[in-house]
């Protein structure tokens, strides 16, 4: 065996021979191996994320990005405020600004000197005693004050003497154009608008007058006369001026006319056509909305239509006493009430008649210590309109 032969036979030998420490050197080797990985990936992810992202960024997006469905936009809503069926004043009453609130002024101005395009209120002074104090007030709708210097109507009386004020509820026409007053044999007229005067001459004791579209209904106890209001023309007509109710100006000149009548356990609403008075139909007027022990016991002063809802005073039963002041709202289809403003039994014994509608809905009427106040059934809000307002109203529908 030569050199070369001894030394290739070496070389074999040693390459056979394992490295004395083999787990160090194998973990060497990995962590070498998992270094040059991880160099390899970061770079690779770089590449990546900047090829890519440029890419994103010039290349436009296939399909539009993915929006939620966005929430309609919700208005809270404010619903009306509806009172109960039973509802009282506050204790105290507030006064808010109110054109009627110029009736308690003296007059400025005669009738026969300005007449008004249309009134809002008659207003009759009264004394203690009752009795006239001084000549009739006209507010027009311009805010004056006026006096009615062109007639001076006497009290009505009834056949036993009685007197009572010529100014009574349902004396203005609906319009505020004209006025017409009750009197012993005859009726007078008076066209606000040119201080015009007429006198209808009619037999009898005649106390109350109730404008029913074209014509006037005036009574007392014993008869009612239809006047035609543009003729003068009369008939007597087959219905008690006390009981019928003041129609709805709106309604038109065939609506039937109502009577409330009767007393607690009869009370009744009647319909009779408007041209002859022929009664139509009657049904009972009904409490069924009011809780116990609340009840109608009787009616008192004039009713009067807003649609189909009726408005007048009464005296009622409530948790404290049987014969407290009230006034009741009712459905004139049904006879049913449906509001009723109980005003206690600290107040005088029909100290509270209904004086009419506005066209806000809101019934208008007397009240103690107020002299007019203005009662809303479907919210119950009820506030003053002038105070201490001695004697007598009439208002234009």
């Amino acid at each position: 065996m030569n050199e070369q032969d001894l030394r290739q036979l070496l070389t074999v030998s040693v390459e056979d021979v394992l490295p004395s420490q083999p787990a160090t050197a194998g973990w060497e080797r990995a962590r070498r191996t998992r270094r040059t990985r991880r160099a390899v990936g970061a770079v690779a992810l770089a590449v990546t994320l900047v090829g890519g992202g440029t890419v994103a960024a010039l290349r436009p997006s296939a399909d539009p990005p993915t929006v939620g469905p966005v929430a309609p936009t919700v208005t809270p809503t404010v619903e009306p405020t509806h009172a109960g069926p039973v509802q009282k004043p506050p204790t105290e009453l507030t006064f808010p600004p109110d054109p009627l609130a110029r009736i308690a002024d003296p007059a400025t101005v005669r009738l026969s000197e300005r007449p008004v395009q249309r009134a809002l209120a008659l207003f009759q002074p009264l004394d203690e005693e009752n009795r006239a104090d001084g000549p009739v007030r006209v507010l027009g709708d311009d805010g004056v004050v006026r006096s009615l210097d062109v007639v001076t109507p006497a009290p009505t009386r009834d056949a036993g003497g009685n007197e009572a004020a010529a100014v009574k509820p349902g004396v203005l026409s609906p319009d505020g154009r004209s006025a017409a007053f009750a009197q012993t044999g005859e009726l007078i007229m008076v066209d606000l608008t040119t201080a015009a005067v007429r006198r209808i001459p009619l037999d009898g004791y005649l106390e109350l007058v109730v404008w029913a579209n074209d014509r006037v209904l005036v009574g007392g106890d014993d008869r009612t006369y239809a006047v035609d209001r543009i003729t003068g023309a009369a008939s007597t007509f087959d219905v008690s001026a006390w009981d019928v109710v003041a129609p709805d100006p709106a309604a038109g000149r065939e609506a039937a006319l109502i009577e409330m009548i009767g007393e607690r356990g009869g009370l009744t609403l009647r319909s009779r056509t408007a041209r002859e008075g022929t009664v139509r139909s009657e049904q009972p007027i009904t409490g069924d909305a009011l809780p116990s022990p609340y009840q109608v016991n009787e009616f008192y002063g004039r009713g009067w239509l807003h649609g189909e809802r009726l408005a007048r005073a009464a005296w009622i039963t409530n948790s404290e006493i049987d014969g407290a002041e009230g006034v009741a709202v009712l459905d004139a289809r049904t006879g049913g009430v449906t509001h009723l403003l109980d005003l206690g039994r600290d107040r005088a014994k029909g100290c509270c008649p209904v004086l009419g509608w506005d066209n806000r809905g809101a019934v208008l009427l007397r009240l103690e210590p107020a002299g007019l106040a203005r009662w809303n059934p479907e919210t119950g809000e009820i506030s003053g309109i002038v105070r201490d307002l001695r004697g007598m109203v009439a208002l234009a529908g």
